[in-house]
């Protein structure tokens, strides 16, 4: 399934045979310190920095309404996020993961967030739409 969307993620998880959880790990892009001229420009334009996780949660896939609702939930922290890292945790027997698995889990996120280990997460933009990270 190639998903493109956050909501087609979502209706994703929601049509799993086991309940699912939602990961998701909130990023802000900040300019290096020593940036050069190009990147102090393609930051700028919104094309780079450093990204630096700034808020995590876990969501029941059945109790999120959209992409849109998710967005207004984050406002109330008034972080400065650029990209949303979505990952899901399965359960099993019908139950969903436990408390202790998904804190397990989106403590290892946040710490593949920050070193830059991203290729198991799929990085949401503001409007909710899939992008590649480089």
């Amino acid at each position: 399934m190639n998903i493109t969307t956050f909501d087609e993620l979502l209706q994703a998880a929601r049509q799993q045979s086991q309940p699912q959880r939602l990961l998701l790990v909130f990023a802000g892009a900040t300019l290096p310190e020593h940036a050069t001229p190009e990147q102090r420009e393609r930051f700028e334009d919104g094309e780079s920095g450093e990204l630096s996780p700034l808020m995590c949660v876990d969501k029941d896939p059945a109790e999120l309404k959209s992409f849109e609702s998710l967005a207004a939930e984050a406002t109330v922290f008034e972080q400065p996020w650029v990209l949303v890292f979505a990952a899901a945790l399965s359960g099993s027997d019908g139950q969903a993961p436990a408390d202790s698995a998904v804190a397990s889990a989106l403590e290892r996120m946040v710490e593949n967030v920050r070193s830059g280990e991203l290729a198991r997460f799929i990085p949401f933009d503001r409007q909710g739409l899939a992008v590649q990270v480089r």
